[in-house]
């Protein structure tokens, strides 16, 4: 069984998936202030509900971000420290490439998320194929919502930055999907669908921020 969880948004989304994607049990909540309270009981309810034990578990998909990083660190500690306990592999995915698997438009799209401080992360997809992989364009970056809007300009956009941010971005919000879903995270691993890179933050910056030296650690 695969356990999936993202936490780099106000949602925090679990999902247990088969091996061959189809999802037992799903929760999601949305409080951008309670992850690390959150977390651990859907996770517990997931397990329940599908009557699956830990030691059944044969892998752990967890988003990357971008987000916050208070909030993504509650999910990637808890997938690295339970990968380690449960001795199996965890699967990072960037996030936006999740909220662009979950759209049902037929064309390409843009993704945008809450960055705070009246930012967003964006990135640009591809329309999708037959599979309903969508291939990232460009992006994920950090941006004030007028100063990408010309990027965006001409595409359906999604997200929760695209609610928050409508106006600036000069966008009609044709999708009203704001947050990761956990399923379709545990879907696009499973069947190979989206992209799996290695559970650290994908942690964003805009440019003319100094950065620290090094990326931080989720440990």
């Amino acid at each position: 069984m695969l356990l999936a969880f993202d936490t780099s948004s106000a949602a925090v989304t679990v999902a247990l998936a088969t091996p061959t994607g189809e999802i037992v049990a799903s929760s999601t909540t949305v409080d951008a202030l309670r992850h690390g309270e959150l977390l651990a009981p859907g996770i517990a309810a997931a397990l329940k509900t599908a009557g699956v034990a830990p030691r059944d578990l044969t892998g752990i998909a967890v988003g990357v971000g971008p987000g916050p990083f208070t909030g993504l660190r509650v999910g990637l500690v808890t997938a690295r420290t339970m990968g380690e306990v449960l001795g199996i592999e965890v699967a990072g995915v960037c996030s936006l490439d999740v909220l662009a698997r979950q759209s049902s438009l037929t064309l390409p799209v843009a993704v945008t998320t809450d960055a705070r401080r009246k930012e967003i992360y964006w990135a640009l997809y591809d329309g999708p194929a037959a599979d309903g992989s969508r291939r990232r364009l460009e992006g994920p970056a950090v941006d004030k919502p007028a100063e990408v809007a010309h990027v965006l300009s001409g595409l359906p956009v999604i997200g929760r930055g695209a609610v928050l941010y409508a106006d600036a971005l000069g966008v009609t919000v044709d999708d009203v999907t704001e947050y990761p879903s956990a399923e379709v995270l545990a879907t696009g691993v499973a069947t190979r669908t989206l992209e799996v890179v290695a559970p650290e933050p994908l942690y964003l910056r805009r440019p003319d921020v100094t950065m620290s030296s090094g990326p931080k650690s989720v440990l």
